[in-house]
C-alpha cells in the first residue's frame, strides 16, 4: 500500500547556503495509522534575522541537537523513497531544494499542494497555505484534528504546517473528485504537480489585478523586461510569460 508523507522544512534562511533546522513530517499509512515527527536539528550555517523573524527558531534552541541527517525524518524519507509513495509538500521544489543540499535524491512520486491549489482553487486571489487555512474555513476544524494526532498548532511552525495541510489536501481530493470522477486523485495530483499553470492575473508590479492576456497585447514589452529581468519568478509566472508572448 502506498505511503503518502507530507512534510514542511524552517531553515537558516532562503539563500543557496541555507539549511534545514526544523523538519515536521506525517507519514499515512492508513486513515487510522499516522506517524508523527517533529524534529529540530543543528547545523554550521548561522540563522538569518530575517528567518528567526517568520519561524522563532533561535540558536539555542538547536543547542545539542544532532544534523539533518541523523533525524528520524531523514531516516524515514530514505526508508520509503519508491515512486509507489507519495511526497507531498506546499511549494516542494524548496523543500525538495533543501533536501537535495543534504544529499538526498528523489525518487517518489511528487505532489505540490501549491500548484495543485493553483489549478483546482484558480478562482482564489492567492494561494498560500495560511490564506487557504483561512479561506477555506480549514481552521474551524484543525484544533480537533491536532488534538486527535497530539499536535500543537503555531504559525510557521513545521508541524503546525502539515497539519493544515494535510486538511487543505483532503480539500483537493475532494475536488478531483468531483472534477474527475473517474482518475484517482492522488495520481491526478500528481500529474497536476507537473503540470505548469496559466496565470490569469498579475498579482505584483505595475499591473497588479489586471489580466495577464490584456497586458499582453497593450504592452508586451512589460512582458518581456519580466521575463529577462527578474531572476526569482517561479516557474508558473515564466511558463505564463512564454505563453502570451508566444502566442500573442
Amino acid at each position: 500500500m502506498a505511503k503518502y508523507i507530507l512534510f514542511d522544512t524552517e531553515t537558516t534562511g532562503a539563500n543557496e547556503e541555507d539549511r534545514i533546522i526544523q523538519i515536521g513530517m506525517m507519514i499515512v499509512h492508513s486513515k487510522n495509522e499516522i506517524e508523527i515527527f517533529d524534529e529540530l536539528c543543528n547545523t554550521e550555517i548561522p540563522i538569518k534575522i530575517e528567518a528567526m523573524e517568520v519561524h522563532n527558531i533561535v540558536p539555542q534552541m538547536l543547542e545539542g541537537k544532532g544534523t539533518f541527517g541523523e533525524t528520524k525524518s531523514y531516516a524515514n524519507l530514505l526508508r520509503y523513497n519508491d515512486s509507489e509513495n507519495y511526497l507531498i509538500a506546499h511549494n516542494i521544489s524548496f523543500d525538495l531544494g533543501m533536501l537535495v543540499k543534504e544529499g538526498f535524491e528523489n525518487n517518489f512520486t511528487l505532489i505540490d499542494t501549491l500548484r495543485c491549489a493553483k489549478h483546482l482553487f484558480d478562482d482564489m486571489p492567492y494561494h498560500r497555505l495560511q490564506y487557504l487555512r483561512y479561506a477555506l474555513d480549514l481552521y474551524k476544524i484543525e484544533e480537533k484534528e491536532a488534538n486527535d494526532l497530539g499536535i500543537t498548532i503555531k504559525a510557521h511552525d513545521a508541524i503546525g504546517d502539515v497539519l493544515v495541510m494535510k486538511l487543505f489536501l483532503s480539500k483537493l481530493v475532494q475536488k478531483v473528485q468531483v472534477i474527475y470522477p473517474t482518475i484517482n486523485p492522488m495520481v491526478k495530483l500528481a500529474e497536476l504537480t507537473k503540470t505548469p499553470v496559466l496565470i490569469k492575473t498579475f498579482k505584483f508590479g505595475k499591473y497588479k489585478g489586471s489580466d495577464v492576456s490584456e497586458v499582453a497585447k497593450k504592452d508586451s514589452g512589460y512582458l518581456i523586461w519580466m521575463r529577462d529581468n527578474m531572476k526569482d519568478l517561479d516557474d508558473d509566472m515564466r511558463y505564463t510569460l512564454d505563453f502570451y508572448l508566444n502566442n500573442n
